[in-house]
Parts: structure tokens; C-alpha cells; sequence
């Protein structure tokens, strides 16, 4: 995605981590917006059910998106 970008989650490639993911609002179903990447390309800063996170690329990558 580019910065700007909203797409809707789809699902998640990891069972582990998607457990924190859900439990941070990231349902299927919903819409995710990504905002920007930090200096160094780690982490990344998406929005969610109208709030803003930082998430580590390895979760982030865990993510199945609808464009």
C-alpha cells in the first residue's frame, strides 16, 4: 500500500499474531488505512476504527488486504 491508501482487511496469514491483531480491532470485514512508514522503514503507522497504530512490518505483512 501506499500512503493514503485504504483497503479492507481480508484476513490474516499468521494464527498467532492475528490473535493480537483482532484484539487491537483489526477485524475482517473492516477498513484499514495506511499512513505512513517510519524513517527507517520500521514501523509503519496505519489507522483502524478511527484511531492510529504503529505496527512492526513483520505484523503488518501478516495482514490479507482487499484493494
Amino acid at each position: 500500500m501506499v500512503p493514503g491508501e485504504t483497503a479492507i482487511i481480508s484476513g490474516f496469514t499468521d494464527e498467532q499474531i492475528s490473535v493480537k491483531l483482532l484484539e487491537m480491532g483489526f477485524l475482517p470485514g473492516t477498513a484499514v488505512r495506511f499512513n505512513f512508514t517510519a524513517p527507517f522503514g520500521d514501523p509503519v503507522c496505519v489507522s483502524v476504527l478511527g484511531y492510529d497504530l504503529s505496527l512492526r512490518l513483520e505484523e503488518a505483512s501478516t495482514i490479507s488486504i482487499l484493494n
